[in-house]
């Protein structure tokens, strides 16, 4: 099992030695859809999750399952899907009865690979962002458009229950993530400018910066054609629970076979995205000592590839030093200009998460 070579960290930033596409940013660029053969039973299983949890089957499955080796996987690609696949079987197999009716045990022969492939990508053994949105998209047809509303060409890997609501919550994530990828190099361009004390540069960057963000608000707001509210918080929201501060699994889990004590991990969030905190430590954002503490948290949720490069942004000079002692007007208002977007997008994120969860549950 080869997860290829350990990423460097030193200036200039080159997205590539990041994993990081100049076309599709922290998208994985072409996710694999098919694992090698041998590992077709967790393929058959994966394909199958929403009939095999609506019709309460997928635990049964899950027992029969072989235990199967993961020395055959190769490369990042392949270590992505297969997280994947585990990710998707165990966040079924855990809440396949919902919040009232969960497991203490994840069995071995799904709890000994997935905590495998986790290692070696440096992710935890949860359903993360990385799986849910950057690594689980596909175009139906290869000549077909990737962008549009979102685009009919586009479609997961592997689904859960929620039908359409949960496809257009994924694929309006991803588009969300598509729309940063000219921030992100506006980023690397920004750290470089810096460093080479062109103004020129680094005011075009942060140009490119606010647009992109303004982008990602855009897309955001195709939430509200393709999810369904109801349908997001009575079942979407489930199974990307996890198991840490959760009543429903105040123990946590045990991954049989990895240990013999319950280990505590995160659900998906749109906080284990990268993007944000790129940008958040390019501009020199502070957050209050609770929410710093969380995003820092979930950092451990992103390949780790994307954390370097979170780092090596922190580690740049500091942009907002370097506005405050230039002299340049248009610099300090297009640093403005980022700031405000920002804020923009998170004040949009809040209305999402109101519409999507407070006033959902209300109704619930």
């Amino acid at each position: 099992m080869d997860a290829g070579h350990d990423t460097e960290t030193s200036l200039p930033l080159v997205l590539t030695r990041f994993q990081v596409s100049e076309e599709y940013g922290f998208l994985l660029p072409h996710p694999l859809a098919e694992l090698p053969v041998p590992y077709g039973p967790w393929m058959e299983l994966a394909h199958q999750l929403p009939q095999l949890i609506a019709s309460h089957q997928l635990r049964s499955r899950v027992h029969q399952m072989p235990q199967l080796s993961t020395r055959y996987l190769r490369g990042h690609e392949e270590l992505h899907l297969a997280h994947l696949v585990l990710s998707f079987i165990t966040t079924g197999y855990v809440w396949q009865e919902g919040e009232e009716g969960t497991v203490k045990v994840l069995p071995r022969n799904l709890a000994v690979p997935f905590w495998e492939v986790s290692q070696a990508l440096g992710l935890p053994p949860i359903l993360s962002h990385a799986d849910f949105v950057l690594a689980n998209w596909r175009r139906k047809s290869p000549k077909g458009c990737s962008a549009g509303p979102p685009c009919r060409n586009l479609d997961t890997i592997i689904s859960l229950p929620g039908g359409e609501s949960l496809r257009g919550f994924i694929l309006v994530t991803l588009l969300v993530e598509k729309a940063a990828v000219p921030g992100i190099k506006a980023t690397t361009e920004a750290v470089r400018a810096i460093l080479q004390l062109d103004e020129e540069a680094l005011h075009k960057a942060l140009q490119e910066l606010a647009e992109a963000i303004g982008a990602m608000s855009k897309a955001l707001k195709r939430m509200h054609d393709y999810v369904d509210p109801a349908v997001f918080y009575a079942v979407i929201r489930i199974f990307l629970s996890g198991w840490k501060d959760n009543p429903a699994m105040p123990d946590g889990l045990i991954y049989e076979g990895v240990s013999e004590e319950p280990m505590a991990f995160s659900g998906g969030s749109a906080a284990q995205s990268t993007v944000l905190h790129a940008f958040d430590e390019l501009l020199g954002i502070c957050h209050n000592e609770e929410s710093t503490a969380f995003l820092h948290r979930m950092r451990d949720y992103m390949p780790r590839p994307h954390r370097a490069f979170v780092e090596e942004i922190r580690r740049a000079p500091s942009l907002r030093q370097h506005v405050l002692s230039s002299r340049d007007a248009r610099l300090r208002a297009a640093f403005n200009r980022c700031i405000t977007a920002l804020t923009d997008f998170r004040s949009y994120h809040i209305t999402i998460v109101t519409k999507y969860i407070t006033v959902a549950a209300a109704k619930a």
